[in-house]
């Protein structure tokens, strides 16, 4: 049975590749989702992709993979800088957890600078692209091999 991957794609990640194309690129979140499900394969692991523009969906999301999925990455967009919440919810889960952002938040406005995530990420990619989601994956398939 190939171990599970959540990824989880917080508020306005469903315009991507609409909404600031010259922050975010034109690739959609389904390109995304495609090229994870494509890596995880070649991985061997599942890929569980989701996106809400809601922060208690992202928690239920984060509690119900305590029992299904080996480990997390998250892009959780505008939450990164505004969710205590969310980090409780991560801190209460036992895999690794690699926190994604598209963009370089550190050459962005000062309020994008603190991410209360990163207090429980494993490791951050930012200012990768898409291509960030793929690196993230890669480590998480890495840190959770038997």
């Amino acid at each position: 049975m190939p171990r599970k991957i959540l990824v989880l794609n917080g508020p306005n990640l469903n315009l991507l590749g609409q909404r600031q194309p010259e922050v975010y690129g034109r690739e959609t979140l389904a390109d995304v989702d495609r090229a994870c499900t494509t890596l995880a394969a070649e991985l061997g692991v599942e890929v569980d992709f989701r996106q809400s523009n809601h922060e208690g969906q992202l928690i239920d999301w984060i509690h119900e993979a305590r029992g299904s999925a080996s480990g997390i990455v998250i892009n959780p967009a505008a939450y990164t800088h505004t969710s205590v919440a969310l980090l409780d919810a991560l801190s209460a889960f036992d895999g690794p957890v690699i926190e994604v952002h598209i963009s370089n938040v550190h050459k962005r406005e000062d309020f994008r600078h603190h991410s209360f995530v990163s207090l429980r990420a494993d490791g951050v990619i930012a200012g990768c692209g898409t291509e960030g989601y793929l690196l993230a994956l890669r480590r998480v398939a890495s840190l959770t091999r038997g």
